[in-house]
């Protein structure tokens, strides 16, 4: 895939997007814009990790595994962030995998290429600082909200956060893909998702979300939605966007 003058113009992705013209005509050269399929896995859990990807409307989901195979979400990254992390922390492996939960495509670059970028200083090092700021906060916030919040509250504020990286309020889905980022049983997310549903905040049938009443949703969701959100306008401008009907 090719870069179109629309790409070149304005990125997709709000962190490059973000930066200054001359940063962003330097790292254009390097960037690819290639497809992101369901499942796709982008690194794995002590493997190197040799590309990072700047998603346009993909979703990527940064998980934990356990020995028995279980996984839960702890992070979530779309076209306001980055996938790839720790090549600009200092070392090139991570205890995570991220794979692709709702597909789209990225702008990838060789992770050699950022790093170096990233050392060089300026506007590049100084963005993705903040970003990273954003995404621990993403992480403490999410960490306390698992632990401390009822399950139909914590999946309203996961439902919102996806539906603010795809700037839209009907997505694709599923319970068993819920089940496993939020790290409970199909039966709580089954449920949590009647509670939304009976209260007519969100519609859902075959694999696909749609969300019917965002004021009422946003109230349902517990603080940790807006603690979150509010951390990264602060760090990164206006990202991400809430889409309202």
């Amino acid at each position: 895939m090719s870069l179109d003058k629309n790409t070149h113009a304005q990125p997709a992705n709000k962190l490059l997007a973000s930066l200054p013209a001359t940063d962003y005509e330097r790292l254009l050269p390097h960037l690819k814009l290639v497809k992101l399929p369901l499942q796709k896995v982008l690194y794995e859990a002590g493997q190197p990790i040799t590309q990072v990807y700047f998603p346009n409307k993909a979703v990527v989901s940064i998980v934990s595994t356990m020995e028995d195979g279980s996984t839960v979400e702890v992070g979530l990254v779309s076209n306001e962030g980055m996938v790839g992390m720790p090549v600009i922390l200092g070392d090139n492996t991570t205890t995570t995998t991220a794979f692709v939960q709702i597909s789209d495509s990225a702008m990838q670059m060789d992770a050699d290429i950022l790093r170096s970028e990233f050392n060089r200083g300026g506007a590049i090092q100084s963005l993705l600082l903040r970003y990273v700021q954003g995404v621990y906060t993403q992480i403490a916030q999410g960490s306390a909200c698992n632990r401390l919040h009822r399950l139909e509250r914590r999946l309203a504020r996961w439902l919102l956060t996806v539906s603010d990286r795809l700037e839209s309020e009907e997505f694709p889905l599923t319970q068993e893909f819920i089940s496993q980022m939020l790290g409970v049983r199909r039966a709580g997310v089954t449920e949590a998702a009647n509670i939304l549903s009976q209260a007519g905040m969100i519609a859902y049938h075959r694999g696909q979300i749609n969300i019917l009443n965002r004021e009422a949703l946003e109230k349902t969701s517990c603080e940790c939605y807006q603690i979150i959100e509010n951390e990264f306008v602060r760090l990164l401008g206006n990202m991400p966007n809430k889409r309202r009907k």
